[in-house]
Order: structure tokens, then sequence, then C-alpha cells
């Protein structure tokens, strides 16, 4: 029979541990293997979804900067409109505002002027109800003589 040496065992240990070593580091590459697989399957998912919400993107906002024209087109036309308003509004009032305060100042005198004529009239007695019973207050009493004027 045949006797094993020392280092026989030790070669067979070192077999059996590359063996193990081995094996542990094939079954770590073929997950890696997978891993990577599905990870290429993945980003290229992402890819073929991201292109056309992309283009839809670009879309919206060329539509956007379309509009955002438009408005500001329609807002340089509002100002224009709003400054020839004004232009409008202050030629009306030099044009008509003096003349016009002058008629209703000549108005206004002429119903001051009748207003004093009919006050040289003589008065009509004023209608005043009476309630049995029942006192006025002071107050209301010396408030006003029946022409209007103050006591």
């Amino acid at each position: 029979m045949h006797t094993v040496s020392g280092g026989e065992v030790a070669g067979i240990l070192v077999a059996v541990f590359w063996a193990i070593l081995v094996s542990f580091l094939a079954v770590a590459l073929a997950r890696l293997a997978q891993t990577l697989k599905a990870t290429t399957k993945l980003v290229a998912d992402v890819t073929d979804q991201a292109v056309p919400l992309l283009a839809d993107a670009s879309a919206a906002v060329r539509s956007a900067q379309t509009q955002i024209d438009r408005v500001d087109a329609i807002a340089s036309d509002v100002q224009e409109v709003t400054s020839n308003a004004s232009a409008l509004s202050t030629t009306v009032a030099s044009t008509f505002g003096g003349p016009l305060v002058k008629v209703a100042a000549f108005g206004y005198g002429v119903r001051r002027a009748i207003a004093g004529r009919k006050e040289d009239a003589p008065a009509k007695p004023s209608r005043r109800t009476v309630i049995v019973g029942r006192t006025v207050p002071a107050s209301r009493r010396a408030k006003r003589d029946p022409r209007g004027k103050r006591d």
C-alpha cells in the first residue's frame, strides 16, 4: 500500500480549495451576467419609452413658445390701445372740459337766481301733523325752520 505523505495531502487540500474557489467565482460570474442582461434590457426599455416622451416634451415646449409669442403680441396691442385711449381721453377733456364747466356754472347760477326770486314770494304755511299725547324731542324741534334756515 502506498502511504500518503504530508506533501500529497497538502496538494490535495490546495486542489480542493482551488476547486471550491473556482466554483464560487463561476456562480458569482453567472449571477453577474444575469444582472447585466437584466440591466441591458431595462436600459433598452427606458430608452424606447424616453424617446417618445422627449419628442412630446419638445412639441409641448414649441407650442408653449408659440402661445407666449401670441400673448406677447396681444399684450403689445393692448398697450397700444391703452395709450390711444389715454390720448383720446386727454384730448376730449381738454377740448370739452373747459366749456362744459362753464355751461355747468352758468346753469347753476341760473338755478340760484330763479330760486332767489321764489324766496321773495310769500312762503306757504307748512303742514304739520300733531299726535296727541306725544312730545317731540327738543333736538328735533330746534333743527330747522320751514324755509330750511337754521335757528
